[in-house]
């Protein structure tokens, strides 16, 4: 594990930190927290790695351990480490239920959330169309990588997926089509390119189901269904996934818990 030896600067000091600006009037544990994740998204600490000691943070940043204690705390709560009582903290890796439970928002008429299979039906390059592009902050008709997925619950088709995916970020992507996928995509993803995805922002609509959604989820051509649009952004802030799903409301609704 590589220290670099940078410290924090306090309000009044003009010295940058790691090429931010000199003038940082942040509380220092925010600027710690973020000199932590720039090195989990550079890859610096890899996913499952035990990072430094709050000792070793705090004399490397020239903090207090407390301040450091801070930051990891809001790293924890953000699902990007966990710390382990007496072991150390390490930074957090994706698992198929970590990820389900934290990102997939389908439950069946009762309340129940239940385990997908998925199948990539089709996975191709194309160019970016304008508004991918803006949405993934790219140049205009980059690559792109494109996925459709079905995914089924108690053995019925419900969501179809349409995944655009940024070829620079993730080369050689993989996955297999025709068949039951074994792992999430954010395993893959983190797993397989370095790219964790932290949070996804969503907007739902309604719409009429067109020829494909008709056909793969087995309704009729126009049947209302839900549209959920998400961007998936990665630990530098960074979107890195559109995914448009459609899905079938027969008997799955859309659910999330506000507290």
């Amino acid at each position: 594990m590589r220290m670099t030896g940078r410290k924090i600067m306090s309000m009044d000091e003009t010295s940058s930190v790691g090429g931010r600006p000199a003038a940082d009037f942040r509380p220092l544990y925010s600027q710690v927290k973020d000199l932590l994740i720039d090195r989990i998204g550079s890859g610096s600490w890899k996913p499952g790695e035990m990072i430094p000691s709050e000792f070793q943070l705090a004399a490397e940043f020239g903090v207090s351990q407390g301040t450091v204690r801070k930051a990891l705390v809001e790293l924890e709560q953000q699902k990007l480490v966990v710390r382990r009582q007496g072991r150390g903290t390490y930074v957090a890796k994706h698992s198929s239920q970590q990820s389900l439970f934290h990102f997939f928002h389908i439950v069946d008429e009762h309340g129940n959330k239940e385990l997908p299979t998925s199948v990539v039906l089709d996975s191709r390059m194309k160019r970016a169309t304008k508004e991918e592009a803006t949405l993934l902050r790219m140049q205009p008709r980059a690559s792109v990588h494109a996925i459709t997925r079905l995914r089924h619950l108690g053995g019925r088709p419900v969501i179809l997926e349409r995944i655009t995916l940024p070829a620079s970020s993730f080369r050689d992507l993989d996955v297999p089509t025709g068949r039951e996928m074994t792992e999430e995509l954010y395993v893959l993803y983190q797993r397989h390119h370095g790219v964790t995805i932290i949070r996804a922002d969503e907007r739902i609509a309604a719409v009429a189901a067109d020829a494909e959604d008709a056909r793969h989820l087995g309704v009729g051509l126009g049947t209302p269904i839900l549209e959920v649009s998400r961007v998936a952004v990665d630990v530098q802030g960074n979107p890195v996934e559109l995914r448009l799903s459609r899905l079938n409301t027969a008997h799955h609704r859309y659910f999330s818990r506000i507290i």
